[in-house]
């Protein structure tokens, strides 16, 4: 079949609900006039002997439906999965997040996030979140619903807390924590074994980085470093 035949054929099957319903549609008034037996119109139109339209086997039919359907549930899957997906978000930083959140879950990208902000204590906080491991372990509706703040806590990549001094570092699957550094505290990539220099002075964050500083009202501050994770060759 070409392809202006197949899409032909993927137009009949998300029309119809039924193979039935398909037929239908090629038969007449005025071949039930003469044949007076609906059934049988049905069956001469499966053998080509009635209709006005293309030529579409049962078998056929069922699978292109199956495959249609089965598309439908993925691309609803997909959008479920997306917790951004469906939603208004006008707050800066996150409709960065949201802007990334795709090629976080698909490995595209891994960002580091950096928060600077109080806790509900009032204490001063910050700290390195890996994004996309967040993403595997913490539900986001909630956040970009706007119903909780995304904050450091001692299980990510990095957290200090200003007035207990309490710190800690965490690896992740996708970043090692090398703090122990005279350029400050690096990430390195698990992937593609890349640097991630977080220091704001350097003059770059690394191969396949960026750094973004997300202008926002709700945070005291917000540094994003999208890395484009390539696999080693």
């Amino acid at each position: 079949m070409d392809e202006e035949g197949q899409v032909g054929t993927d137009n009949i099957v998300t029309e119809y609900n039924t193979y039935e319903d398909f037929l239908d549609s090629q038969i007449t008034q005025l071949d039930l006039f003469y044949l007076e037996d609906e059934e049988l119109a049905r069956q001469l139109v499966e053998l080509g002997y009635r209709g006005s339209g293309e030529i579409l086997k049962r078998e056929e039919f069922e699978a292109r439906k199956a495959t249609a359907e089965a598309s439908k549930l993925n691309k609803r899957s997909q959008e479920k999965q997306l917790k951004s997906s469906g939603k208004e978000i006008k707050e800066p930083f996150l409709k960065a997040l949201a802007n990334r959140e795709d090629a976080n879950r698909s490995g595209k990208m891994t960002t580091i996030v950096f928060i600077r902000d109080k806790n509900p204590r009032g204490q001063e906080i910050s700290g390195y979140i890996d994004y996309s491991h967040r993403l595997k372990v913490d539900d986001f509706e909630p956040y970009f619903s706007g119903r909780r703040r995304l904050l450091p806590r001692p299980s990510d990549l990095s957290f200090y807390n200003w007035e207990t001094q309490k710190s800690s570092s965490n690896a992740t699957t996708n970043y090692q924590v090398i703090a122990e550094n005279v350029s400050g505290l690096l990430f390195k990539n698990t992937r593609d074994r890349k640097i991630v220099n977080v220091d704001p002075k350097a003059a770059s964050p690394g191969d396949n980085t960026t750094r973004t500083v997300i202008p926002t009202q709700k945070y005291q501050q917000i540094v994003l470093y999208d890395h484009i994770t390539r696999r080693k060759t």
